[in-house]
């Protein structure tokens, strides 16, 4: 009796379960009420650039009403002397801060993919503290540093605080890169007879060229477009392009101030797009 009981259930024709499948994210940017929510969003954060950039050709004093086109605020921008001044110490201090701190990020994230050593959580973690904490806290540590080294505020102080902020950006990007790259290639140079200085400087830095270019593009503009740390660790004669369009901002936002700023979104956004495109090349080659 349970032998036919088993054969009459075997026998028996199962219904099969029906799985919901898990729709793909990606599929819900067709849908009409999330591109009116990407829309909306993306107003929301890039129209107000957008005004500051078209009232730059404002042939208006004020901001309020438009009056025409005309750049000669850009004309007015450039010919100032103290807006001159100002960038040209911003460049300096970006140009500097961005070689100390690729040399240095580069070298600490080669060592932390490579390297096992006791404590490298923590390490690794440590190391992150400059990215993730607010930059007003580390504005406020550096000025207490300096301020106990008795070091004067200036110049130097702004330039050592940017690279202090920028090598984690750099050594993130290049552990990041380094991430897929094949020991066996290092292996085969070995084989090959070339010492560690050669398999270095023509199979891994080769490979690692393109997350070390981006690094140095990303603490570039980081360091171009600093306004917190800067602003707690200059002196005089120091002033900085965003520290100097902040103190015209104070007195009225004209259509010379929006000139100025204009320029040094086109500068950042140029270098963003480069830095982007470096990786995103990479990574495709990376895919092949």
């Amino acid at each position: 009796m349970n032998a036919k009981l088993e054969t009459a259930a075997t026998a028996a024709p199962t219904a099969p379960i029906k799985r919901r499948e898990r729709r793909n994210p990606l599929d819900y940017s067709s849908m009409r009420w999330m591109q009116i929510v990407l829309a909306g969003n993306f107003m929301f954060l890039y129209f107000p650039i957008l005004a500051l950039v078209a009232f730059s050709f404002n042939d208006s004093k004020r901001n309020i009403t438009w009056q025409g086109f005309t750049l000669k605020y850009y004309e007015k921008a450039w010919n100032n002397i103290a807006l001159h001044d100002a960038f040209m110490n911003t460049m300096t201090i970006a140009t500097i801060s961005t070689l100390v701190s690729t040399t240095f990020g580069t070298m600490l994230g080669l060592a932390i993919y490579r390297y096992k050593f006791p404590g490298k959580a923590l390490y690794d973690g440590w190391i992150h503290l400059p990215i993730v904490i607010p930059e007003i806290c580390m504005g406020v540590s550096m000025l207490a540093f300096f301020a106990a080294m008795n070091i004067p505020l200036g110049i130097f102080t702004i330039t050592v605080s940017h690279i202090a902020f920028s090598i984690p950006f750099v050594a993130v990007v290049v552990r990041a890169r380094m991430s897929g790259f094949d020991p066996s290639f290092e292996e085969a140079s070995t084989d090959l007879g070339a010492n560690q200085w050669q398999t270095f400087w023509n199979v891994t830095f080769p490979y690692m060229m393109p997350g070390v270019v981006a690094g140095a593009l990303l603490a570039f503009t980081l360091s171009l477009d600093d306004f917190v740390i800067t602003f707690f660790t200059s002196g005089p004669g120091s002033t900085t392009f965003p520290i100097k369009i902040y103190s015209m901002v104070r007195f009225s936002v004209t259509p010379e101030v929006n000139a100025a700023s204009t320029a040094l979104i086109v500068i950042t956004l140029t270098l963003t797009i480069t830095a982007m495109t470096i990786q995103s090349r990479s990574a495709r080659r990376q895919g092949k």
